[in-house]
């Protein structure tokens, strides 16, 4: 079971473990639950989150209630409240919804090549860029939920949680640029991580209300990708 060569007895019924201990091993094993994978949302549900989703980009979430939920669903008020039990859980669910969302989104779009490291820092960062409508929409409903965050210390539990897998995969991407000597060894790449991932959300949040263009953005990103990554024909060229 655990991949040990097990010698021939001659006769009677072959090995199958190499000792009591794996026996155990392999006993616990099959004895264990399987690991339960996250079931797919009933389709009514992600019908009424991604009712939450339009009125929270386009009105805020102060707009999400119940009723009007369901109106821009298309349900009835007591459908709403059949799959979700109060306004809380429903504003946790479809922000939830949206994160799983978002994350299959990225994994589709995010096709840079990962020995590239300046390409894929700059396809990660793509993600936080309102380029298209989609990715508009779901910035302002991220957005609308940072706000109502502020004031609802229930739906701050949520929002603002103790994980950054954002932050760190861009770390680790600079991580692994040091490496193969393609950015300079004394940078921090989780300071550089968190520098640039902030940086792109709050430009981002200047180019969805028109503060900024998508041109300064690109520049100014770059810019900052340039300083990590700088560009040179040879790796670790400039990095001396």
């Amino acid at each position: 079971m655990c991949g040990a060569a097990l010698p021939d007895r001659g006769r009677g019924r072959p090995r199958v473990y190499c000792s009591r201990g794996c026996q155990a091993r392999a006993y616990r094993r099959r004895a264990a639950p399987p690991t339960p994978q996250p079931a797919p949302p009933h389709p009514r549900r992600r019908q009424i989150a991604e009712a939450v989703w339009r009125i929270a980009a386009e009105r805020g979430l102060h707009a999400a209630s119940i009723r009007e939920v369901a109106a821009e669903a298309g349900v009835s008020t007591r459908a709403v409240q059949y799959h979700f039990r109060d306004k809380h859980e429903l504003l946790v669910a479809a922000l939830r919804l949206l994160h799983q969302t978002n994350e299959r989104r990225a994994r589709r779009r995010i096709t840079a090549d990962p020995n590239d490291p300046r390409a894929l820092l700059r396809s990660i960062i793509d993600e936080l860029l309102p380029l298209d409508a989609q990715r508009r929409a779901t910035l302002r409903v991220f957005a609308a939920y940072y706000a109502r965050s502020l004031t609802d210390p229930a739906l701050a539990a949520v929002f603002l949680h103790d994980q950054h897998p954002l932050e760190d995969l861009v770390a680790a991407v600079i991580a692994q640029a040091q490496r193969i000597g393609a950015t300079p060894s004394a940078l921090d790449p989780r300071a550089e991580a968190d520098i640039l991932v902030s940086a792109a959300v709050s430009l981002g949040g200047d180019v969805l209300h028109g503060g900024r263009t998508l041109a300064e953005v690109r520049r100014t990103l770059d810019y900052h990708l340039t300083r990590i990554l700088p560009e040179t024909d040879r790796p670790g060229a400039a990095l001396r």
